[in-house]
């Protein structure tokens, strides 16, 4: 019988041998990508004894057509009480209609970190010469920044009350015709997203964790950010880490904890990978980071992510791509982001030999050049398949 998974009075989650996982499966390719993923997911399950009690929830356009509520409560309930979800690509409109669905998610449930890791597969093709270098776990704070959403329309009287404010207040010469957004960076937030970096450093016995802000010129929000970061290491982890000014470059055999500015992240993460290890940042660096390197790996397309509050014990991994609706029921595109979104799920609940056993016969599949369209038309060689077929071409292999 499936059962709940749970929490511990530690933090860690009781996992059943059948757990109960919510599943989204995501607008545009989501009809594509998310069937193939789940394929591989059961069958590696399966192989270590272990069966998913998936039971689907709505959001995005298919929870729109059928409830006429983008994000239905019953969705969020659903997540909150089963800890553990996955999703594929949702809907976000540009320039007007619903905020993001995937940052409402985040933030009703208050899932602080988005975890990305990037490395490279074996045999992926790639536009830099050593792509193996590169081997990074950015942790992107999921709450704050710009992302909180806190903007007012140009034009509108909200607009004109708080320009007028900011320059009675503050004396801020901000133009008339300007839309606002306010920017929050707290302590708070900046110091659990920046200890869970730290912590996972410890478990994984990672070298070093680098916060990346923009704090020489956004002083008092990106720069705090980077000055409550060096505050929690000597706080609370004097005894496993260290930072960079406390250490004149030698940690010993403790982890490093430094900083980078954002601009000259972007250019170093392409000439100095392997100076990268564990990454703090906060949501828009992130955003733009975690996309940037998974260009270095061969893609957006296998880029996974997951959503997590390590407090709660509740976690969201997903695609981190976006719908692609032209390509949608084509049996096209790749399923590896959210395909690996499992396996990221799959080391979070504890089966790491499953994980294990997916990326090693992913890794098989691509080095037999058997492959989706998106890499194929890199690959001298390749046989080009469908989605579906892909993913059975890697179960084939586990």
């Amino acid at each position: 019988m499936p059962e709940k998974i749970t929490q511990n009075a530690d933090g860690s989650l009781n996992v059943p041998d059948e757990p109960i996982i919510p599943f989204i499966e995501g607008d545009g390719t989501g009809v594509d990508i998310w069937p193939a993923a789940k394929l591989v997911l059961d069958a590696a399950a399966a192989k270590q004894g272990k069966t998913i009690g998936w039971v689907e929830v709505l959001a995005g356009q298919k929870a729109f057509d059928e409830t006429g509520n983008w994000l239905p409560d019953e969705t969020v309930e659903s997540f909150r009480e089963h800890l553990i979800g996955i999703k594929g690509p949702l809907t976000t409109p540009i320039g007007g209609g619903i905020r993001s669905l995937n940052v409402a998610l985040r933030q009703i449930l208050d899932l602080y970190v988005c975890l990305r890791p990037v490395r490279w597969f074996t045999g992926v093709p790639s536009p830099v010469k050593h792509p193996e270098k590169v081997d990074m776990v950015i942790f992107r704070e999921n709450t704050e920044d710009i992302y909180a959403g806190l903007e007012v329309e140009e034009g509108t009287p909200e607009a004109k009350r708080l320009i007028e404010m900011l320059k009675d207040e503050l004396g801020w010469d901000i133009r008339p015709d300007s839309g606002v957004g306010i920017k929050p960076i707290s302590e708070t937030g900046s110091k659990r997203l920046i200890r869970a970096a730290i912590e996972y450093a410890i478990e994984k016995q990672r070298t070093s964790v680098t916060m990346v802000h923009k704090g020489n010129i956004q002083k008092f929000t990106e720069g705090a950010f980077r000055n409550w970061g060096y505050e929690l290491v000597r706080e609370e982890f004097a005894d496993f880490a260290v930072g960079w000014d406390d250490c004149d470059g030698d940690p010993g055999d403790k982890i490093l904890v430094k900083d980078a500015i954002a601009d000259i992240t972007l250019q170093q993460v392409l000439t100095r990978p392997e100076e990268f290890d564990v990454i703090a940042t906060t949501n828009l660096n992130g955003d733009y980071l975690s996309d940037a390197l998974a260009a270095q790996v061969g893609g957006i397309g296998i880029a996974p992510g997951g959503n997590i509050n390590y407090v709660t014990g509740h976690g969201i991994f997903e695609a981190t791509h976006g719908t692609a609706p032209k390509y949608a029921g084509q049996d096209k595109v790749n399923p590896g982001s959210v395909l690996l979104s499992g396996v990221m799920m799959f080391e979070h609940l504890g089966w790491q030999d499953a994980a294990d056993d997916i990326v090693r016969a992913l890794e098989a599949t691509i080095g037999d050049k058997v492959v989706t369209y998106d890499f194929a038309r890199q690959m001298e060689g390749a046989k080009e398949v469908k989605c579906s077929e892909f993913a059975q071409a890697i179960v084939d292999r586990l």
